[in-house]
């Protein structure tokens, strides 16, 4: 497999990172090159393990994973941006910030947004060595470092321009992925 190739499957694996990223940096306070930081490592740690995760599995468990993997990407991502939404309509202060983005959150967002990555690495079991796998466990990671880094910037200006609605609007991006992530498992695969 090309690294161009590995690269732009790396791009479609970063799509959600980056939209949780421009969520994060909507609705959190702290400085955004903070945010930005953390949702780059944290983001491109897991898009980079998953498939290492996934080629080590090879395809003798690829039927498990594949049969869950959108149920668990529902059930957080729907949890996260559901308490984003409820604590919404709870804030006084008016602020578009919902507090300081917490590592226990942060972990969960990543491996929901990775999920995916694993199926790619058991895919990955049948079609290069060891050796290439290494290096495109390194082009996804870095690759969804820098969108996920620059997601967290966006979602910061959008963030100052929308105010109060931002956690509302953030809670329901995160929603939304987990439920597109479960319908296109579900009913296109």
């Amino acid at each position: 497999m090309a690294l161009f190739e590995v690269f732009l499957i790396g791009l479609g694996l970063a799509a959600d990172a980056f939209a949780v990223s421009v969520t994060n940096g909507m609705c959190r306070s702290g400085k955004t090159a903070c945010i930005a930081l953390a949702c780059g490592v944290c983001f491109g740690a897991f898009q980079g393990l998953m498939p290492a995760l996934g080629y080590a599995l090879g395809s003798t468990f690829a039927s498990y994973i594949e049969r869950f993997d959108h149920i668990v990407a529902l059930v957080l991502l729907c949890y996260i941006g559901g308490k984003m939404v409820i604590d919404s309509f709870k804030k006084e202060s008016g602020g578009a910030s919902s507090g300081p983005l917490k590592l226990t959150e942060l972990a969960l967002q990543g491996v929901a947004t990775s999920i995916d990555a694993l199926a790619v690495g058991v895919s990955f079991a049948a079609l290069m060595p060891l050796s290439d796998m290494a290096v495109s466990a390194a082009v996804i990671a870095g690759t969804t470092f820098i969108i996920s880094a620059a997601g967290a910037f966006v979602g910061k200006k959008f963030g100052d321009f929308l105010n109060s609605k931002a956690q509302l609007i953030g809670g329901l991006i995160l929603i939304a992925i987990g439920v597109k992530i479960f319908v296109e498992h579900t009913f296109f695969q």
